[in-house]
């Protein structure tokens, strides 16, 4: 077959593949995903071909402004392919969520810049959260050095970024309009950055959530953006009317989510055909029914809780205008319930598993260390709950991110 007939066919497969959903084409991608999942284990790393079927998907910019080549997709259609992806392998889906929430920042950067960033089809940006380090604001940008830790993704980004408050010319601190220290993100081609291979982790190995280091790097003006406010923006759309810390929780839940729903349906499997020395079989027992019966209808109610929050919000938000404080909170408390719930799932299973649970290579052992790795993680924290009720009970600042 001529080469070029052969590229037309691809290319009309691959435009076929991402007018699919979302959820369908995570689920084409399950076979291969489980297929790479003792390699992702063993090198930390995403194999290839895996990685550019994940590119060719679209998987990884479900959140990207159309107008840059990207799905812009509804959360709740994002959240079903997340924990899809993650049933399969948690590192993948929590890769996957972490290309799309760093695309997130497309809309708060110039339109040259975020065109020349995202015209290869094949860029991720990966950076760590905030710390102490700072912007220095000098003419036409600003000059950083430092280092940052736990950048998923970034073995396999072109681009790089770090966030940080900004310190002026006369060393005072740049504010926002809410009158506290502006944080900004940086944005610069990833060869720029000196990568650190600290990523020796329990679980979730496969991120690649290695640090990273830049030394008195300069950074054009036209590449930095800020993340804090929606309203910002410059791309409308009910999409973007979220904030980016709001997705990222979503995110994370999916990744919980998933890894809990496979843990409990292999443990459903294992019920079927285990007879613990002088028992019953499990799947006859009437304690194992009743754990079955709860971690379900945990890990049910709480995607659709969370389903219907971000549905609800989507369709009442404003094109250009941000979500309110209301629907903030509504965001982290449906994402919180989901996170705690896989870990509470978890848990349950892992128990109930008893000693098949314990050996490497096992359809828990991992999954466990997946799940007790992300619920170390920010979006983990129990006091989200806290900050939620106090604004519900109107005690807070009205400020939530």
């Amino acid at each position: 077959m001529a080469a070029g007939l052969t590229d037309e066919i691809q290319d009309g497969r691959a435009e076929a593949n991402l007018r699919s959903s979302p959820l369908a084409r995570a689920k084409a991608l399950g076979p291969a995903i489980c297929e790479a999942a003792d390699e992702i284990e063993r090198t930390r790393r995403i194999p290839e071909p895996l990685l550019t079927r994940l590119h060719e998907s679209g998987l990884l910019r479900l959140f990207l402004p159309r107008v840059y080549g990207g799905g812009e997709v509804e959360p709740g259609q994002y959240l079903a392919a997340v924990i899809e992806v993650s049933r399969h392998d948690a590192s993948v889906g929590w890769n996957m969520f972490v290309a799309n929430s760093s695309a997130l920042i497309a809309p708060h950067v110039p339109p040259e810049t975020a065109a020349e960033i995202f015209g290869n089809p094949r860029t991720i940006i990966a950076w760590g959260p905030p710390n102490t380090c700072r912007a220095r604001a000098v003419p036409g940008g600003y000059r950083v050095s430092g280092r940052w830790d736990f950048a998923s993704g970034c073995r396999q980004a072109l681009w790089m970024g770090m966030h940080g408050h900004v310190e002026e010319a006369d060393g005072t601190l740049r504010l926002n309009p809410a009158g506290r220290p502006t944080v900004r993100t940086l944005l610069f081609a990833a060869d720029k950055a000196a990568l650190i291979d600290t990523w020796n982790t329990i679980g979730l190995r496969g991120t690649a959530s290695d640090s990273y280091t830049v030394e008195d790097l300069f950074v054009p003006e036209a590449y930095s953006g800020t993340r804090e406010d929606p309203s910002g923006r410059n791309i409308p759309g009910p999409l973007y009317a979220f904030t980016m810390q709001g997705l990222y929780a979503v995110g994370v839940a999916g990744v919980g989510l998933g890894a809990a729903r496979e843990m409990l349906a292999e443990f459903v499997r294992l019920a079927a055909a285990k007879t613990p020395r002088g028992l019953a079989r499990l799947a006859d027992q009437g304690l194992v029914q009743a754990e079955v019966a709860r971690a379900e209808a945990r890990l049910g109610s709480a995607e659709a809780y969370l389903l219907a929050v971000l549905a609800d919000i989507y369709g009442r938000a404003d094109r250009w205008a941000a979500i309110d404080t209301a629907d903030r909170a509504r965001v982290r408390l449906a994402c919180a319930n989901a996170i705690h719930g896989a870990i509470e799932v978890t848990d349950a299973v892992y128990k109930a598993a008893g000693v098949d649970a314990i050996f490497p290579g096992s359809p828990f052992e991992r999954r466990f260390r997946d799940i007790h790795t992300l619920s170390q993680q920010i979006q983990s924290r129990g006091a989200h709950f806290e900050a939620v009720g106090r604004i519900l009970l109107g005690t807070d600042d009205p400020i939530f991110m």
